[in-house]
């Protein structure tokens, strides 16, 4: 059997707005699809999906994304502006740097650095 991951399907309360937070963060055009679900293709991974849901976020996610990026502090700043929070400061071990973030409904993600 051979399977690959096809897509990462994120619940949310607003698909629309929070599929235009990431495709402005990670590239990509946003799509908004019947039955209140988005997706952005960014270039060189896999679909992001979102998917409406009644219920808020109430915890920390069982798995987030890890985003590599050249530099923390510049990609903070621009997630920053697109309406993200930093959670915690950017912590550097012997394997690189991250910073912990959430999205607009609290999703938590890294910006990962070596």
């Amino acid at each position: 059997m051979h399977a690959r991951v096809k897509q990462i399907v994120v619940d949310c309360r607003d698909p629309q707005s929070l599929v235009r937070f990431w495709a402005a963060l990670l590239g990509g055009d946003p799509v908004d699809r019947a039955r209140g679900w988005s997706h952005v293709e960014p270039p060189g991974t896999v679909r992001l999906a979102f998917q409406r849901v009644p219920e808020d976020k109430a915890v920390k996610n069982r798995l987030h994304l890890d985003i590599e990026v050249d530099a923390i502090e510049p990609a903070t700043t621009h997630a920053l502006r697109l309406g993200a929070t930093r959670i915690g400061e950017t912590v550097t071990d012997d394997q690189g740097s991250f910073q912990v973030m959430a999205d607009p409904e609290g999703n938590e993600f890294c910006f990962v650095c070596d």
